[in-house]
């Protein structure tokens, strides 16, 4: 049996992963992946990216991490824009007999789009299950996690199990995998409920910043 913690979508808020990696310590968690976004809107880069690298967290490369990289391509290389470029698009790997896929948005490699199963209020929507078990017809994984649309879920889509933990920072949550039997438990953070469809031009304004 195997534990896997998971994040996404960190987005520099160090206070919830660091939770969410006491969440996963408690749990006997054997190995932390985080499926991108590390960077973006939040100002606390360095320390986000040090709770991950000592946590030996396996990690994607999302959209926001690719534009501060953009955005410092001439300055000086610190730690975090070390950190973002040697992230790989995806990661491809099997665990406990089971084959797992993680990538920001959408195999193979997409960190734009998204898988969208949701709607805006957190129940899941048939037809968006039936578009992407399509799309997914040729995958060939027990267990894909994705990130980058801030949505909540565990769905079973065609023959795969679709993960998003939501976003740590947004969605107030990370998710615990157990394999082989494929369960997954998702945990609230920051003393929150889970915000399980979060969409940033609907949220106010002090839960931007805060």
């Amino acid at each position: 049996m195997a534990v896997i913690g998971l994040l996404s979508d960190v987005h520099a808020t160090p206070a919830p992963v660091a939770e969410a990696l006491g969440l996963f310590s408690q749990a006997g968690v054997d190995q932390v992946f985080c499926a991108g976004d590390i960077a973006g809107y939040r100002n606390q880069l360095e320390e986000t990216v040090a709770l991950l690298i000592g946590s030996d967290c396996q990690t994607v490369v999302g959209n926001h991490d690719l534009l501060y990289l953009d955005h410092y391509a001439d300055v000086a290389a610190n730690g975090a824009v070390t950190f973002l470029k040697q992230l790989p698009a995806s990661i491809d790997t099997t665990i406990a007999g089971k084959r797992v896929y993680m990538v920001h948005a959408h195999p193979p490699d997409a960190c734009h789009g998204g898988i969208k199963l949701l709607d805006p209020q957190g129940e899941v929507r048939p037809e968006r299950v039936a578009l992407w078990s399509e799309q997914l017809q040729s995958f060939d994984h027990d267990v894909l996690v994705v990130g980058h649309t801030h949505q909540v879920f565990a769905e079973r889509v065609g023959t795969t199990l679709v993960v998003n933990p939501g976003s740590s920072a947004f969605n107030h949550s990370c998710a615990i995998l157990r394999l082989p039997e494929m369960s997954v438990e998702m945990l609230p953070l920051s003393g929150r409920t889970i915000v399980k469809t979060w969409n940033w031009g609907k949220q106010v304004a002090e839960d931007v910043i805060r």
